[in-house]
């Protein structure tokens, strides 16, 4: 399990420690809107983006043992936007030690925060064809990820308990409800360009997951989250995101590739916005600012019935209140629901082939579909080169 101390390697730096993969993910497909409507409706960076044909990403996965105290990875990203343009990005580069006392492990680098579950996750990892609404909301279209370090503690409780405490950079795009980047804005509000000076600028993290077995066949994991740090819409606002998951799998003792299995997904989360500044304009007669709150979740199931077959099921929702402008016509913040069923097939661990149907309500649609619904089709294939890296539980 994350967190869990590892004994130290005894082939200290072995070149056959080191692991290489390379995976690509591309998806078709068409929906009943135009590509400028969505691309409001999936707004992550890996969500395919327009009617046709998206590379979703070609991911570089580098990792392995550096020596009997540490291992390392690092994940680099390739993708194409939609003007055909070719994007770089380092997703992940970070060290994690390997034998510290105490049940206690740190980590430090360029890394996704642990918050829920999806967060961590990479493309190939994902379940369906795009980011949940809500995440692609408060985290952004990159997930919430900067430059830091955690700590994390295997608690001597009875079941698995970790704690993981850390801080990292606030300032950003991929920290868009903190720092984010100057000129963006949120709730009407433009950001400015608000500087780190002191640890007190930083974005800090903790998140508590607990896993117990309730049967032979069956776990369940239970975690909850907490974000907080200061954001760019005025001199001393600050943010804060809390969230709560769930996750259960059942499987027989006996399988063919892992194969039954069912599982639950669910993730929930509020988020708290100081926007304005009691220096240009009043909305509160006691602090001079205005509290904007979104808050939504999704919940998903997969059944893999057959060996290489999963079907997939999931439902989202999304919403906010407040703002300098009204939030209906706000893509980012407007009231939203999607249903979104999917196929999967697993030819071998090393590719997929998924088709997955999006039916969205959106109160922004409405001014130009006639119920602000959308409905989409998506063909997404994958494989993977090298070594595959293993997934989390």
């Amino acid at each position: 399990p994350p967190g869990q101390p590892q004994a130290p390697s005894q082939a200290g730096r072995d070149p056959g420690n080191f692991q290489i993969g390379f995976s690509t993910t591309i998806t078709g497909g068409g929906s009943s809107v135009s590509n400028d409507v969505l691309q409001n409706l999936h707004r992550g960076h890996h969500d395919p983006d327009k009617n046709g044909f998206t590379l979703q990403s070609a991911e570089l996965a580098l990792g392995g043992v550096v020596d009997p105290y540490f291992d390392a990875q690092a994940n680099i990203s390739l993708k194409i936007d939609p003007n055909g343009e070719t994007e770089l990005e380092l997703e992940e580069a970070f060290f994690r030690t390997r034998s510290l006392p105490f049940g206690l492990q740190v980590k430090g680098g360029q890394y996704f925060t642990e918050f829920g579950r999806h967060n961590t996750l990479h493309l190939h990892e994902w379940s369906f064809v795009d980011t949940p609404v809500i995440l692609s909301r408060l985290f952004g279209a990159d997930g919430l990820r900067s430059q830091g370090a955690r700590i994390g503690w295997l608690t001597p409780l009875p079941w698995y308990s970790e704690l993981i405490v850390g801080m990292q950079n606030a300032k950003g795009e991929t920290a868009s409800s903190f720092l984010n980047v100057e000129g963006e804005e949120v709730g009407g509000y433009t950001l400015a360009n608000r500087q780190q000076r002191s640890f007190g600028d930083l974005l800090y993290s903790a998140r508590w997951l607990n896993g117990v077995d309730v049967e032979r066949n069956t776990s369940v994991n239970l975690g909850v989250s907490g974000a907080f740090g200061p954001n760019a819409s005025g001199r001393n606002n600050d943010t804060v995101i809390l969230g709560a998951d769930l996750y259960a799998k059942w499987q027989p003792a006996r399988t063919e590739r892992g194969f039954p299995f069912v599982s639950f997904l669910a993730e929930a989360l509020w988020r708290l916005y100081e926007a304005g500044d009691d220096a240009v304009i009043t909305l509160d007669p006691d602090t001079g600012r205005e509290k904007l709150k979104d808050w939504g979740f999704f919940a998903q199931g997969l059944w893999g019935f057959a060996p290489g077959w999963v079907a997939g099921l999931r439902f989202e929702y999304a919403d906010a209140s407040g703002g300098l402008e009204s939030k209906a016509t706000d893509p980012t913040r407007d009231r939203r629901y999607r249903f979104s069923p999917n196929i999967t097939w697993y030819p071998t661990e090393y590719s997929k082939v998924r088709l997955q149907y999006n039916r969205d309500w959106a109160q922004h649609l409405r001014d130009t579909e006639d119920d602000g619904s959308a409905d989409t089709v998506w063909l997404q294939f994958e494989f993977a080169l090298g070594s595959h890296f293993a997934h989390t539980f």
